[in-house]
């Protein structure tokens, strides 16, 4: 289907158009996409969410793991290094781990993704890859290779403790998939040539720090008319199902849902309404990645109490984007930090209430998606 013209004399004409095209056109090709996913026999096989992979800046290493240890419940797990990586492995119970690396050799695949305006500085700094948990990964990559899916090893990579293979990056959000099947109960990332490191830093001693909880969701940012293609994309590699949308029209922003259930974490994707046309008539979704390009925007962590981490965190110096928004009555508090000077990323910290199991509410959403303005 193609995508409408843009109406050069109308922005909302415009607006409204791109945005019952893109309705339009997901709603069509979802069924489409989720039928071929069962009748390949990929239903089953790929689980939840076991990593995230952040790739940093040599010198920004440490102090993006110092700053991840003092701003969230997460503990150093493990502290390797190999021939191809300095890799620090940070986890938080049964939540996703988070793992912080640095390339030591080899190309970097992600270096076409971070050559936006505000990148250059730091042009190995991304949210790299999602890893998840799967079974039988020989079929699974069997099935995706005769779907035409290219993967970035010709086999599949056997390590001590798992096996492992990734996708190469996506054109739509330029993140990896990887998949990991692991073979003992250790779960440890280390490979065959991992040599630990001693000397690793220290996770301070807060005790509000116990009320941040693990890995919620992440939201990536991607283009207007990539919007349906990227959801596609990662539903036909996963086990997800599209949730929900909801449209921010004054801002020219839509946030879109995908789960493998109410428990798990969530993927969550931002893009514009209609394509960037200048900062001020984009909005920030789109000038987000005018500037930044396609990537993940921020990490959200549950948390108790958010009003005492809120307080703690801003007097031990995190600055924000927002104040909190929210309220029990509504059912969620959250807000956004600053953009890690080290990684880019911003975190989120967000506190549902009573069984709530939303992203945002009515008197909130546009506060949020307002504030990725200011970046």
């Amino acid at each position: 289907m193609d995508i409408p013209e843009r109406n050069s004399t109308s922005s909302g004409i415009r607006d409204e158009n791109f945005m019952q095209w893109q309705e339009n056109d997901l709603a069509e090709r979802l069924p489409v996409v989720m039928e071929e996913r069962r009748r390949a026999g990929l239903e089953g096989l790929v689980g939840g969410l076991e990593a995230v992979v952040i790739n940093t800046e040599p010198e920004r290493l440490e102090p993006a793991v110092e700053e991840l240890l003092a701003c969230t419940g997460y503990q150093i797990n493990e502290h390797f290094f190999d021939h191809s990586y300095h890799t620090c492995v940070l986890g938080k119970g049964d939540s996703p781990a988070l793992i912080l690396r640095t390339r030591m050799s080899g190309v970097n695949p992600f270096i076409h993704f971070n050559q936006a305006e505000k990148t250059h500085a730091l042009p190995n700094t991304r949210l790299e890859t999602f890893i998840f948990r799967i079974r039988d990964i020989e079929k699974y990559v069997n099935i995706q290779r005769g779907r035409g899916v290219c993967f970035t090893s010709d086999t599949i990579q056997d390590y001590p403790g798992y096996r492992f293979i990734q996708t190469y990056p996506s054109k739509f959000t330029g993140n990896s998939l990887g998949f990991i099947e692991w073979s003992d109960s250790a779960h440890s990332f280390c490979t065959g040539e991992s040599q630990d490191i001693r000397s690793s830093p220290e996770k301070p001693d807060y005790p509000w720090l116990s009320l941040i909880l693990g890995l919620d969701h992440t939201a990536t940012r991607v283009r207007a008319a990539e919007r349906n293609s990227a959801i596609l994309e990662f539903l036909s590699l996963t086990g997800y199902h599209f949730d929900f949308a909801v449209f921010v029209k004054s801002l020219n922003s839509i946030t879109s849902v995908a789960r493998l259930s109410s428990a798990d974490f969530a993927m969550v994707f931002t893009s514009g309404i209609a394509p960037y046309a200048g900062d001020i008539a984009s909005g920030p979704t789109e000038m987000f990645i005018h500037n930044y390009g396609t990537r993940v925007h921020h990490l959200a962590f549950r948390t108790e109490e958010i009003d005492t981490v809120f307080q703690e965190l801003r007097l031990h110096g995190m600055a924000f984007l927002v104040d909190l928004v929210g309220s029990p009555q509504e059912g969620l508090k959250q807000t956004f930090s600053l953009p890690s000077p080290h990684t880019m990323i911003v975190n989120e910290y967000i506190h549902r209430y009573e069984g709530f199991d939303g992203f945002f509410t009515r008197s909130n959403v546009e506060a949020l998606t307002r504030a990725t303005g200011e970046q």
